[in-house]
């Protein structure tokens, strides 16, 4: 993970018994002098993430928040099992520890990985650090790379050839995101009625299936400071499966902002892709295009979807904060931003179709 500098005490609502895990983890992993130090690290809009710090050893616990969550999202017996299958083919997981299925423990699974050590870049660059054109430039070029890679990956060695249904992926998704949003649906939202029938009208051919991340983003890797910012690991793999490349890429520029987008957009940026030398989402597209030999005959579906679905997720959270699942301050305002997808998504449509 990234550094333990990063890590800050524990949210009230995200605590644990510490004591109850530790004496789980210690008859499972020899050495372990504990109960050890916990701290947590920032986001956790969706699974949580903690630093645990033992005296010669640190490891990274994942668990799912608390509150009502989707039948499908939280899986932590699926994320540490790609995980797992990766580690021997893919170089950008980090080693799994152990899975804990038993709730008494923490009343729900979690599992414990090692921690990698890399620098984690989220809106803004640390105090400090510089990135000029060309190196901008390269980290976002370096980052589809690695996209285009996990794309390429045996799934059959990985052991993964069943983690998905295979063809039919952009159906399901589009069906299935509207479900979503359907039961996490507050007054103060729009209904998205324009943009799921479009959707739903306009589906492309699947291009191939392949595992994919599904949150593949640059506040999900890891990067070394000491090598030109090359990708050491990729983080949060609890939405992988077998699915579309494109539907995927769609989904990664969802989070893209770039340089000229609207005072809106630029509010929402997680990610330093707003800086000079980034490739712009554009030059993404045609540079994963050109990597794979993949011909994109329209990309306007694949970014409506991107938008749809992170408005969705965005939804999903703000869901539970309206209904006092969480108290996060974070999440309060969630619920705008949702409205702002909604319009930006027919000014793509309506911009697609011009």
């Amino acid at each position: 993970m990234s550094g333990a500098g990063e890590a800050r005490p524990v949210r009230a609502e995200d605590s644990f018994d510490v004591a109850a895990v530790h004496e789980w983890l210690a008859a499972r992993v020899d050495g372990l002098a504990g109960p050890p130090e916990v701290r947590q690290f920032p986001g956790g809009a969706s699974n949580l993430t903690y630093l645990l710090v033992y005296p010669d050893r640190e490891l990274i616990l994942r668990r799912p928040p608390a509150g009502e969550k989707a039948a499908s999202a939280h899986d932590m017996r699926r994320e540490y099992r790609v995980q797992a299958g990766l580690a021997p083919i893919f170089p950008y997981v980090p080693p799994m520890v152990a899975l804990c299925e038993d709730h008494a423990i923490l009343g729900d699974d979690f599992y414990v990985m090692e921690r990698i050590d890399g620098l984690i870049l989220r809106g803004d660059l640390p105090e400090g650090m510089t990135l000029e054109p060309p190196r901008a430039r390269a980290l976002s070029t370096g980052l589809i790379d690695r996209l285009v890679e996990l794309h390429e990956v045996d799934v059959e060695a990985a052991g993964l050839a069943d983690l998905g249904k295979g063809a039919g992926y952009i159906r399901r998704q589009v069906e299935g995101w509207s479900r979503r949003l359907d039961r996490s649906h507050t007054p103060n939202v729009p209904a998205f009625t324009e943009v799921r029938d479009w959707l739903a009208a306009n589906q492309p051919e699947e291009v191939r299936i392949c595992l994919i991340h599904n949150d593949f983003r640059l506040d999900n890797v890891l990067l070394d400071p000491e090598d030109d910012l090359a990708v050491v690991g990729i983080l949060d793999w609890e939405m992988a499966t077998l699915g579309d490349p494109l539907m995927e890429l769609g989904t990664t520029l969802s989070y893209w902002v770039q340089a000229d987008d609207d005072e809106v957009f630029q509010a929402s940026r997680r990610q330093p892709t707003h800086l000079p030398g980034m490739l712009t989402r554009a030059e993404v597209v045609d540079h994963y295009a050109e990597r794979t030999g993949t011909a994109i005959p329209n990309w306007t579906f694949y970014e409506v979807y991107g938008l749809f679905r992170l408005a969705v997720v965005l939804q999903q959270i703000y869901y539970r904060y309206h209904h006092g699942q969480t108290h996060n301050p974070a999440f309060k305002d969630f619920w705008m931003f949702v409205g702002y997808l909604e319009s930006r998504c027919r000014r793509v449509i309506d911009e697609g179709s011009g």
